[in-house]
């Protein structure tokens, strides 16, 4: 029985209210110091303060992925919540990028606003910090929504201006992290290959490979030649952190959610395909199969050379939904487009994905049903009876090494609406009333091997510049032995004036351990409280001349 229909502008109204609102969420509430954030600070900071990257500090990572924070740096401060504010314009360009893609490839009206709901809910909802395995997708989508319309385009001037436009963002997306942005440059080929088999337009993959290598040159030209040492990441003078057995035991070891879409998509499209020969020539219902596909082997190997976090690759989910859902409407012969059946589809979708909005329903539910739980199970009251239930059957491992700590929120400026361990914010405030600090009257030379990179704005002091001074300081990764050295050098030599050093023994030379042995050798230890980090397993140390 036909429903009422959503008709023209109502449709574009209700997935823009879902990308834009789901997006502002983070404005309204407070966040946890999140682990390896400081990492988007530092690089924004940095070009916000004029710094050129390359030349005044080296990044295995192009500074595609900075741009954006750089730019909500100069609007509203250098600030950790700036990030968060860059964060929302981000994921509300990732939506819309997702919308012009399903428009492009005239999927339907319902159909597109679930799998609207099923990007925001799956993929964007919970980034609130910019990150580049997260940011390199975006732009990645950004580029191919202009790709698709240029493919549609009824004029020949206005497809070349999106294919420009296609061109700069799969640019960004190379420029933000190799990996995910040479696959997207692979697969703007195999589209543009398609299309210009089936339109007999053969110039326009040409044209789009020089507008992609013309654009690259304007980026990268001004910043050789430090450039090519920092960006050939897994090529000598470095070494690759990737092996064969890597992407085995993971796509054929695990994988499950990307190997069953596979699975679906390839079933939905042989019992939706009639005749091989007529669908070849549909070009819309041809890309819409190959960019599924696509995403489906990108998101593959993504999650094997992007591992943090973990679920950075699950972008594949709305894709594939989209394709399915369309192909499964056809052969039921169910219309989505009608209120009704769109209602009863968004509850599944929303039951689907309830562990991304749940946790924040929970909170008041927790509230009318509270828990028992005992205040203290490893030291028992014996006038009461141990609960033991599912939330308290598993104790924190706390290593008896390091104290446990409550969340606060600290007084300085840059950590404004972020709260961390009580023992950090006590530890940064201390640190702020040394005397190397409170009575320098000079720019004091400070190297900060932490994650509270923001105390550059309070202490203050500038951070260091040079071709050899990386971004950060993992080694192997962000920084190679040629740098440790020099730091090495700059420690035995009594550069600094002073010296934040964060130790991690359980990560890999996350900040250079060889570093700290100098430390502990050449400066004099003065303080010591816990770093930023979920769990508190990691120790910061203040040390002076």
């Amino acid at each position: 029985m036909p429903g009422i229909s959503l008709q023209g502008r109502k449709w574009t109204i209700t997935e823009s209210l879902i990308i834009i609102v789901l997006a502002l969420v983070p404005l309204f509430v407070t966040f946890p110091y999140r682990v390896n954030i400081f990492l988007s600070w530092e690089g924004a900071y940095r070009i916000s303060s004029g710094q050129i990257p390359f030349k005044d500090f080296g990044s295995p990572l192009g500074y595609g992925f900075w741009m954006i924070p750089a730019l909500f740096f100069k609007i509203f401060g250098p600030e950790m919540i700036s990030l968060v504010k860059a964060q929302v314009l981000v994921n509300i360009m990732a939506g819309f990028a997702f919308r012009s893609i399903l428009k492009s490839l005239d999927v339907r009206p319902g159909i597109r606003l679930l799998s609207v709901l099923v990007f925001v809910l799956s993929y964007s909802f919970f980034n609130f910090w910019p990150w580049y395995n997260h940011t390199v997708i975006v732009f990645e989508l950004v580029g191919l929504s202009f790709l698709f319309k240029s493919f549609f385009s009824d004029s020949r001037v206005r497809s070349y201006i999106w294919m420009a436009a296609a061109a700069l963002f799969i640019f960004l997306s190379l420029f933000t992290k190799q990996d995910g942005g040479g696959m997207a440059f692979m697969l703007s080929l195999l589209f543009l290959a398609y299309n210009s088999f089936q339109t007999r337009r053969w110039i326009d993959l040409p044209v789009f490979v020089a507008m992609y290598a013309f654009i690259a040159v304007i980026f990268i030209a001004p910043l050789m030649p430090g450039f090519g040492y920092w960006f050939n990441h897994g090529q000598a003078p470095h070494s690759s952190r990737l092996a064969f057995n890597d992407f085995t035991d993971e796509i054929l070891g695990n994988s499950n959610w990307i190997k069953f879409w596979v699975v679906l998509v390839i079933f939905c499209l042989v019992a939706g395909v009639k005749q091989w020969s007529t669908w070849l020539q549909q070009r819309k219902d041809v890309l819409f199969f190959l960019l599924t596909l696509g995403i489906l082997g990108e998101a593959a190997i993504f999650q094997v050379t992007s591992y943090t976090p973990p679920d950075n690759n699950i972008f594949f989910h709305s894709f594939a939904f989209a394709f399915v859902a369309t192909y499964l409407c056809r052969l039921l012969q169910v219309n989505l487009d009608h209120i009704k059946p769109l209602l009863a589809a968004t509850v599944l979708v929303l039951f689907w994905w309830s562990g991304t909005w749940w946790k924040y329903v929970g909170r008041f539910t927790d509230r009318l049903f509270p828990v028992p739980e005992m205040a203290d199970a490893r030291h028992p009251d014996p006038n009461h009876e141990n609960v033991v239930n599912r939330r308290n059957f598993m104790l924190n491992d706390d290593s008896t090494d390091v104290p446990v700590s409550t969340w606060v929120f600290s007084d300085l400026k840059p950590f404004r609406k972020i709260y961390m361990p009580e023992s950090t914010v006590k530890g940064m405030d201390r640190l702020m009333n040394l005397p190397v600090v409170k009575d320098h009257k000079e720019e004091l030379k400070v190297l900060n091997m932490t994650e509270l990179t923001p105390l550059a704005v309070v202490i203050p002091y500038k951070p260091e510049t040079g071709p050899d001074c990386p971004l950060w300081y993992h080694l192997g990764v962000g920084m190679f032995n040629k740098q440790l050295a020099i730091y090495k050098q700059k420690v035995q030599d009594h550069y600094y004036d002073l010296v934040i050093y964060e130790y991690a023994p359980g990560l890999n030379n996350f900040f250079p351990f060889a570093l700290r042995d100098e430390l502990k050798t050449h400066y004099h230890q003065v303080d010591s409280f816990l770093a930023p980090r979920r769990p508190t397993n990691a120790i910061i140390e203040v040390y002076v001349k």
